[in-house]
C-alpha cells in the first residue's frame, strides 16, 4: 500500500451495517466516523453548498483537514433537498438502511419530508438518531445551539470559570459536540441490540445540554446543598498540582494534595516527610487553609528531581500517577502513539497524506480504525444511487442535468 492509498482494514464489528448520515460540522459527523471506523458503510449526504467544515483551514487538495478528520472513510453523495425528486431518492435509500443520523434542529427533517415518522413507516427496523442542542421536546428545542452555547447553558463553562477564579471563557475543545456524538453512538448501538430482539427500530434523541450534565462528575455536589468547608469535595481535580522538575519540563500529578492519605503520599514520595508534622498541614481543613503554601512546598520538592522519569518513579512507588505536559504534536510523535496506532496517515487526495487521530477501540476478534479516505462532495453519487436506487446511466445523467445531484470532484490533472 503506497502512502497515498486508501487505508484498508479487515472486517469490523459493524460490517454490513448501512448508515445514511445527514449530519454536518461535528457532533453527527464524529458519530458517523466512529460507525465507519467500526466497519459500517456510512453514506454522508451533503447539500450543494457542502458541509460548513469544507470551508475551514487548513486545506490540502481542496479538502479541509477538519473535514477529513470527521468524515474519512464515508462515501459521499450530494443532493438538493429542496427538490422533491432528491427527497424521493433519499427515502428509497432509507428503506435499505439500518441507521439514519442527523443533527438538524427539531422539525427540519420533518419539513424536508425525511423525518422519523415518515422513514420509520417505510422501514420499521430503522434506527433513527438525532443530535440537537436541547432535545426533541421542551421549551428550548427550537433554539440554535453549538458547543459554546450549550457549554454556557449546561453549567460547564460556569464550573470551568469558577475554577479559574471567575475568568469565564469558551473552551477550545467542543465538548458539547464530541461528547454528544459518543453518547449518540452508544444510543445507536443499544437500539441495534434491541432491534435484534424485537425486529423494531426506534428514534434515539440525544441533547448536547443533557449530555454535558451527564458527563459532569460534579453535578451531584453542585445540587446537594451540602457545605464542603474543611474537606476536599468531589475530588476537585482542578487543584491537582502542576509541577516543574529540574530539566524544565512540566508534569501534572493526579490526587488532591490536601486530602487525607493523599497528602502523606505526596510528602513521602517527594522526600518531605517533615511536612506531615508541620502544624500548617495537620489536617485537611488546615491544608486547605494553607493550600498555596502547601503547593509551594511541593513545587520546591519537585524541582530537586532531575527529570520527569525520576519523579514518576518516586510517585508511583507511593501510588500516585503523573503525566508529562505535552503538546498534541509531541504525543502524536511518541513511541506510545506509534505502537498504539493512535495517529494515522490518510490520503490527501493528491498523492500525499495528512495525519488524523485514530479511533481508540481495539477488538480481539474484529478490526477497527480509520479506513478508506476523505471524499469530495458528491464523489459517490452515481455509485450509491445505482446501488441503492437501481438507477442507470441515463437516469443519473438526467438527475445531474436537473440539479438534483451535484458534485465538486476535481477533474483530471
Amino acid at each position: 500500500m503506497s502512502a497515498a492509498s486508501p487505508l484498508a482494514r479487515g472486517p469490523g464489528p459493524l460490517d454490513g451495517l448501512l448508515v445514511l448520515d445527514f449530519s454536518r460540522v461535528l457532533s453527527g459527523p464524529h458519530c458517523g466516523r466512529m460507525l465507519a471506523d467500526m466497519g459500517a458503510d456510512v453514506i454522508k449526504v451533503e447539500p450543494p453548498e457542502g458541509d460548513m467544515t469544507r470551508y475551514s483551514f487548513p486545506r490540502v487538495n481542496s479538502i479541509a483537514t477538519y473535514f477529513s478528520q470527521q468524515n474519512c472513510g464515508k462515501r459521499n453523495i450530494s443532493l438538493d433537498l429542496k427538490q422533491p425528486r432528491a427527497v424521493e431518492l433519499l427515502r428509497t435509500m432509507a428503506e435499505r438502511c439500518d441507521v439514519v443520523l442527523e443533527n438538524f434542529r427539531p422539525g427540519v427533517m420533518d419539513r424536508i419530508g425525511l423525518g422519523y415518522d415518515v422513514l420509520s413507516a417505510e422501514n420499521p427496523a430503522l434506527v433513527y438518531a438525532s443530535i440537537t442542542g436541547y432535545g426533541q421536546s421542551g421549551p428550548w428545542k427550537d433554539r440554535r445551539a453549538y458547543a459554546p452555547v450549550v457549554g454556557a447553558e449546561s453549567g460547564l463553562t460556569w464550573v470551568q470559570g469558577k475554577a479559574r477564579g471567575g475568568a469565564f471563557a469558551n473552551d477550545v475543545i467542543s465538548h458539547g459536540d464530541v461528547y454528544a456524538s459518543l453518547e449518540c453512538l452508544a444510543g445507536i448501538l443499544a437500539a441495534l441490540v434491541q432491534r435484534g430482539r424485537t425486529g423494531r427500530g426506534q428514534h434515539v434523541d440525544i441533547s448536547m445540554t443533557g449530555t454535558l450534565l451527564a458527563i459532569n462528575e460534579h453535578v451531584h455536589w453542585e445540587l446537594s446543598d451540602i457545605e464542603a468547608d474543611g474537606v476536599v469535595a468531589s475530588f476537585q481535580p482542578g487543584d491537582y498540582p502542576v509541577l516543574t522538575v529540574a530539566d524544565g519540563r512540566t508534569v501534572i500529578v493526579s490526587g488532591h494534595p490536601a486530602d487525607r492519605g493523599t497528602f502523606e503520599r505526596y510528602a513521602t514520595a517527594l522526600g518531605r516527610t517533615n511536612l506531615i508534622a508541620d502544624p500548617r498541614f495537620a489536617d485537611v481543613a488546615l491544608r486547605l487553609e494553607h493550600f498555596d503554601e502547601l503547593l509551594g512546598e511541593l513545587h520546591t520538592a519537585a524541582a530537586a528531581f532531575p527529570d520527569p522519569d525520576a519523579l514518576e518513579a518516586a510517585l508511583a512507588e507511593h501510588g500516585l500517577a503523573m503525566g508529562v505536559l505535552r503538546s498534541v504534536r509531541e504525543v502524536a510523535d511518541s513511541e506510545w502513539a506509534r505502537q498504539r496506532e493512535a495517529i494515522v496517515e490518510v490520503p490527501d487526495r493528491g498523492g500525499g497524506t495528512v495525519r488524523i487521530p485514530n479511533s481508540p477501540w481495539r477488538f480481539s476478534d474484529a478490526d477497527s480504525g480509520v479506513r478508506g479516505q476523505p471524499a469530495y462532495r458528491g464523489e459517490h453519487n452515481r455509485e450509491v444511487l445505482a446501488e441503492l436506487c437501481g438507477l442507470g446511466d441515463e437516469e443519473l445523467d438526467a438527475l445531474e442535468a436537473d440539479g438534483v445531484l451535484s458534485s465538486r470532484v476535481p477533474g483530471p490533472r
